[in-house]
């Protein structure tokens, strides 16, 4: 079994890029070079609805896309009122 560690403080003499096997590892992820994203509100709401319909137990059919789709773009305030009534019509907590 090939096992691979992470080069320590201890020996920095250790090169990243190579275990002793011979094999190429990855560099871990430079934060500053992240891509910044940012996720559309509708798009968070429409998720959010998936997920809270998925908890209750109601899984939205195919014709179901379009009207959650349609609900999505309604404001936040809208949106929040429709998550608390299907939390107390289902007696559930996220």
């Amino acid at each position: 079994m090939h096992t691979m560690t992470a080069p320590t403080a201890a020996d920095p003499a250790r090169s990243r890029s190579h275990d002793t096997q011979g094999d190429f590892l990855l560099q871990p992820p430079d934060p500053a070079q992240r891509v910044p994203c940012r996720i559309d509100p509708v798009d968070l709401r429409r998720l959010d609805l998936l997920a809270l319909l998925t908890a209750a137990g109601i899984a939205p059919s195919a014709g179901d896309r379009a009207a959650i789709a349609q609900l999505s773009e309604l404001p936040g305030s809208v949106h929040a009122a429709l998550h608390r009534w299907l939390r107390q019509a289902y007696g559930f907590r996220r």
